[in-house]
């Protein structure tokens, strides 16, 4: 071991400096790279998870993807496009050709069609005015599956009606109706209305207010009957994906080959993204990611500022000693490396706890649930978190820099030349 390694580790383990100042400016330094660390892994954790706990319930209504059409008729409605199976052919052959290029495997998971009417659910009482969507039996229920809170999932076919009605709790509540239930819904086109009448098979609940207050589901075969739609027309075709990596660029390639090309009735195709179609909810979305930026800036300088801090008290109080260790022939630069292993000492231990301390946290929500939000307000019941390694380990890099930064800073102010005169030092 050399010297310098051993002083530091005697002035960092001496307890007689309990009596002085520097033991704690030691702890007040150490209390602040733990919660300056512990601090930015929780807000990156949080953060994290909110933006994909409402990015999901977003995509889980909508998909990552939507092939629509772009014609509309004389309501400002979108007229019906063909979605054979050919289609979907070209749909998937375009995200693979554009993985290939791009290196990886294809991130389509799945890829449904889809058909929407506006109409309106009423009771003896009420009445509101819905979206009903209809989906087939290639429908992946998945997200519906994982909120549904009472009953069950409609029967999705595209052959026959089922009559079966899925609705949100605010829906529920707001009309007064429950599972088992038969109401009637009412269609209007022009001068044309149509009603049916609908059994309330299950009730979900995903607190994304937007769209529990618009969003009930049936089967796809009674939108295309109440539409006068031909069997392989429908609203467009939903492309679910593995995750939101390189979604944009996908969306770019598949507007390349299908987008503004016509169908046989001559409706145009379009292909969207979800951040498109839901602008204001990713536009909110992002500006978290500022406030994250400027908790991470605070909290490293507040940690920057104790590191510096506690290192000039202890080289203060150690003035004595670094007069002794120049009397005894060592330079600045030992002198310097004295005292950066004593603050590497005290940044890698704040460092570790910081980081037990913010992921047992994170965890301990993850977890349980502890802190709870209102639903109405931040679409979630609680605070949610996911453990993003790769932000995780970019912080503790970070902070690692800028704290070897402050050290080598620290370190360089405190240069001796005359260690007689240092040893007269009270």
């Amino acid at each position: 071991m050399n010297f310098e390694l051993f002083i530091a580790r005697r002035i960092y383990s001496d307890r007689e400096a309990a009596r002085g100042v520097s033991r704690p400016a030691i702890r007040i330094a150490l209390a602040g790279i733990v919660v300056g660390l512990a601090v930015m892994i929780i807000s990156i954790c949080v953060v994290m998870g909110f933006k994909q706990e409402v990015a999901d319930k977003v995509v889980g209504f909508g998909s990552h993807i939507q092939v629509v059409s772009l014609t509309q008729d004389e309501y400002q409605q979108r007229m019906p496009v063909v979605t054979s199976d050919s289609l979907v052919q070209v749909v998937a052959a375009t995200a693979d050709e554009w993985a290939e290029r791009h290196g990886r495997t294809s991130p389509v998971s799945h890829i449904q069609r889809f058909a929407v009417r506006m109409g309106m659910l009423k009771t003896d009482d009420d009445f509101l005015g819905l979206q009903f969507k209809g989906v087939g039996e290639d429908y992946d229920t998945t997200f519906f599956k994982t909120y549904l809170d009472e009953g069950r999932l409609p029967r999705f076919g595209s052959d026959e009606a089922s009559g079966d009605l899925l609705i949100s709790r605010y829906i529920s509540k707001t009309l007064n109706i429950s599972t088992g239930d038969r109401v009637f819904a009412y269609f209007i086109s022009g001068n044309d209305m149509r009603a049916r009448r609908f059994n309330v098979c299950g009730i979900y609940e995903t607190n994304l207010s937007e769209y529990d207050r618009s969003t009930v589901l049936t089967d796809i075969y009674t939108i295309r009957r109440l539409c006068n739609w031909d069997a392989d027309q429908s609203s467009g075709l939903e492309v679910l994906l593995t995750d939101f990596d390189g979604m944009e660029s996908l969306t770019d390639a598949m507007n390349a080959v299908v987008g503004h090309s016509p169908d046989r009735d001559g409706c145009t195709y379009g292909v969207f993204h979800v951040k498109e179609l839901a602008p204001h909810i990713f536009s909110w979305l992002g500006v978290l990611d500022v406030n994250v930026i400027m908790i991470l800036v605070l909290m490293i300088c507040v940690a920057s500022f104790t590191v510096a801090s506690g290192l000039l008290i202890i080289m203060l109080e150690r003035i004595q000693m670094i007069g002794t260790l120049k009397a005894l022939g060592a330079g600045n630069g030992a002198v310097r490396r004295v005292f950066a292993n004593f603050a590497i000492m005290l940044v890698g231990q704040g460092m570790v706890w910081g980081n037990i301390v913010g992921l047992l946290l994170c965890y301990v929500q993850y977890r349980f649930h502890i802190v709870a939000l209102d639903a109405s307000v931040y679409y979630i019941d609680s605070v949610p978190v996911r453990f993003y390694w790769p932000l995780i380990i970019a912080v503790n890099v970070i902070t690692l820099i800028i704290a070897a930064a402050v050290i080598f800073g620290a370190s360089h102010i405190m240069s001796i030349d005359r260690p007689a005169k240092t040893l007269r030092w009270d």
